[in-house]
């Protein structure tokens, strides 16, 4: 693997890492600004525990070595968590930048982490 596809691959597996980690620790701590999100787009309280372990518990499969068929799983459940955030906002209208700014580049890194992840960390 050369030198710069393993670089975009850390900074984007630093970046999804970094922004799934806060948020799903926002969720689990029930956050204010996690709650109001939540409420607003239509979902009972109880989605933030089950938002915030799932994503928790992904940032330590993609980060940690091999188990590679669960880093799949977690990076699916990345993209499915972001894209449905992403329409989530769209459906109600929602057209705030940080609504749509914020799920589209933690997609966009779910999707080039997962491209550009070494030959060790992919199922062959």
């Amino acid at each position: 693997m050369n030198k710069t596809k393993l670089i975009i691959y850390w900074v984007a597996t630093a970046l999804l890492a970094i922004g799934m980690l806060q948020s799903g620790i926002f969720a689990l701590l029930r956050n204010q600004q996690w709650i109001d999100l939540v409420t607003k787009l239509g979902y009972p309280l109880y989605f933030l525990t089950i938002l915030g372990t799932w994503k928790i518990l992904g940032v330590i499969a993609i980060l940690i070595p091999r188990f590679k068929l669960l880093k799949e799983w977690a990076y699916a459940g990345f993209f499915f968590a972001m894209t449905g955030a992403l329409f989530s906002h769209l459906a109600i209208g929602d057209y705030d930048i940080k609504a749509i700014l914020g799920p589209s580049f933690q997609a966009l890194f779910v999707v080039l982490s997962w491209y550009f992840r070494p030959p060790s960390r992919k199922i062959v």
